[in-house]
Order: C-alpha cells, then structure tokens, then sequence
C-alpha cells in the first residue's frame, strides 16, 4: 500500500526537478541551429527602394548583421537608439529585415525614429524569417565574410550584449 503511494511522489519529486532546472534558463540563450553554417539565401525587395532586390549573396566578403524588426514591435523601439549607434561607429553594415509589416508601416517608423539600416530588405509575408527561424522580433545575427552564421540576438540587442558579445565577435570575424 505504501509503493502505491510513492510512485506518484516520485514523479512528482522528478517534474519539480524539470521544472527547477527549466525556470533557471535564459530562453535568449537558446541555441540556433543555424549558428555555424551558411546563412539561408533569399531574394526579395528593398524596403525602401521596392524596384531594388537585396540578397545576402551581395554582402559576401564583409561581416555583418541582419536585424530583423517590425514597425509594430515594441521590443523593437528599445534596441533602436543602439542599432542607430552602431550605424553611426561605421564598424559594421547593418541590414534591416522588415517582417511580417505594411510598408507603409514600415516607412512611417523609420522617418520618426531614424534608419539605422544601410538597408532594409522587405519580409512582408514572413517567409525570410522562417527560414532564419525567427519566431519573434527583434532578432539579429552576425553574419561572416563567408556568409555563415555565427551568433544570434533573440531579443532586444543591449548595451551589454553588444559590448561583451556582438562588438569583440565582429572585431575577430573582421580579422579573419
């Protein structure tokens, strides 16, 4: 009578243990499985310049950086004044990904705010983003000379993050 007892506690006891080890976890540090291989090629219009294609085939040989943003993101308004900064040092090219927008929306956003972007590609439909896994915005990822992956922001791009992470990632990168 008392083993019948036990085996719910012990369950019990082991979801807990999940459950602990779970609620300790950053979810921005989830790993992506698209860190160390060729970033997805797209082709799709400039945000901007809808006549104009941008693909990330036309950034090979420099390291940069996708942020994917939205007019209708609040998160998005919080990292701006940092993306307009890093535009600002020239230390790299920074793209834009407007997704799942209007491109009105999207315009109206960049003229009050400032446009941090070289450019901005136009992901209306959120196709490019699901190739990038992009299951919320803003998200930025570093990409090589050689178009390969090799970090990704979910979230707000912070002070510290670009200090401690992002900016000593593209100096190295550069290097190579």
């Amino acid at each position: 009578m008392k083993a019948r007892f036990l085996i719910p506690l012990a369950l019990f006891i082991v979801l807990v243990g999940f459950l602990a080890v779970g609620l300790q976890r950053d979810p921005r540090e989830i790993p992506s499985p698209l860190v160390d291989k060729a970033a997805p090629i797209f082709k799709v219009s400039q945000l901007i310049e809808a006549d104009k294609p941008f693909s990330p085939q036309d950034m090979k040989g420099q390291v940069w950086m996708l942020n994917v943003w939205a007019s209708w993101c609040v998160a998005c308004r919080v990292e701006h004044p940092l993306l307009v900064e890093i535009k600002r040092s020239g230390i790299v090219p920074l793209v834009g990904l407007d997704y799942k927008d209007q491109r009105p929306d999207a315009l109206k956003f960049l003229s009050q705010h400032g446009d941090p972007y070289m450019l901005s590609a136009f992901d209306g439909d959120g196709r490019v983003g699901i190739d990038y896994g992009v299951y919320g915005v803003p998200e930025t990822f570093i990409i090589d000379k050689n178009g390969v992956i090799r970090h990704k922001q979910i979230g707000p791009i912070t002070e510290e993050a670009l200090q401690k992470t992002i900016l000593p990632l593209i100096q190295k990168l550069k290097q190579s």
